[in-house]
């Protein structure tokens, strides 16, 4: 009798091993299978509901942020951070697509609180110190890059800073050597520059050749964004496994689920853990790590984090699945 309780017990292990691995397959999960299933009548659903968008926002605002940001790191040598850009030169990555750097390498930053017609600087006093205006002067471009597109503005202090489509351009105190993007996403206001002066990260998405990537954010690290740059977030309330929703009806107002992805396009991630969820409405949800993920209404543009820690149950997910600031 003992012999064929743990006989039982060891094939009871052995399924559980088999639908955890399942699970990352690359395989689609369906609700109300043996191992996906909605969300029980006992769980509340969608805790998240009632976090209105405005009460996201209050979050996001929690942190303090203010015009220039909060780097969380010093300012490096100034060897490259002060001077002239000299000649332009476009850069690639997965996660920004095409964005801009001065000569020496150096990632070239704008502000969406300025504005480009007519061009005005609203960065000044320690704000400055943290994102360095890009002097006007001996600056060109290159291949990629108008050169009718380049100007210059005046500076509450008198100086000429460089602009690009109208934008004043600038660089990042907490990037510690060229090629560095940790400007990008900070406050949801600052971006790498774009050659065409949007924020990166954004054009590149239009051509919808990635629909799942990754941004390195100034509060939280690496976390997963959408094709169109926003941020992508798990509920606690969910279930990896056995895969489970826990969002639905008002939540859904909200809280939006992203939809499957093809695995070809993403970038920054680990496409083996990229799963699909089939909701109960029928329609299919994107998963990372078994996690279904969800973009938040309260976030408004690429970069925002303004969902995170709402209600304390949702969150920002990290390249690897996890939960962002945790």
């Amino acid at each position: 009798m003992e012999k064929r309780r743990h006989i039982a017990f060891a094939g009871v292990s052995v399924a559980m091993v088999l639908l955890t691995a399942a699970c990352g397959s690359g395989k689609d999960n369906t609700a109300g299978s043996a191992d996906v299933q909605p969300a029980g009548g006992s769980q509340t659903v969608g805790a998240g509901a009632s976090a209105s968008a405005g009460a996201g926002a209050a979050a996001g605002a929690s942190g303090g942020y203010q015009a220039g940001g909060d780097t969380g790191a010093a300012a490096g040598g100034e060897s490259g951070r002060t001077g002239p850009a000299k000649r332009l030169a476009v850069k690639e990555n997965a996660a920004l697509g095409s964005f801009v750097t001065d000569s020496e390498g150096w990632t070239l930053y704008r502000f969406d609180e300025d504005t480009p017609k007519p061009a005005k600087s609203t960065c000044n006093d320690d704000c400055a110190t943290k994102w360095p205006a890009v002097p006007a002067d001996d600056a060109a471009a290159t291949a990629g890059i108008d050169a009718g597109e380049l100007g210059s503005v005046t500076r509450s202090d008198g100086t000429k800073q460089l602009t690009l489509a109208g934008w004043p351009v600038y660089r990042f105190a907490g990037d510690t050597k060229p090629g560095d993007t940790k400007g990008q996403g900070v406050g949801g206001t600052w971006n790498a520059l774009a050659p065409d002066g949007k924020p990166a990260g954004t054009s590149a998405a239009a051509d919808d050749s990635l629909q799942l990537m990754v941004n390195s954010n100034a509060e939280l690290g690496k976390i997963i964004v959408d094709g169109k740059g926003m941020t992508v977030y798990r509920f606690d309330k969910d279930s990896a496994w056995p895969m489970k929703t826990g969002c639905l009806g008002a939540c859904l107002d909200t809280w939006k689920p992203v939809k499957a992805v093809d695995t070809t396009k993403v970038a920054g991630v680990d496409a083996a853990k990229v799963t699909s969820f089939k909701r109960p409405d029928g329609t299919r949800q994107a998963a990372f790590d078994c996690w279904l993920l969800y973009t938040f209404t309260g976030d408004k543009k690429p970069g925002d984090i303004n969902g995170q820690g709402v209600k304390g149950t949702w969150f920002a997910v990290t390249d690897k699945g996890k939960k962002a600031g945790q």
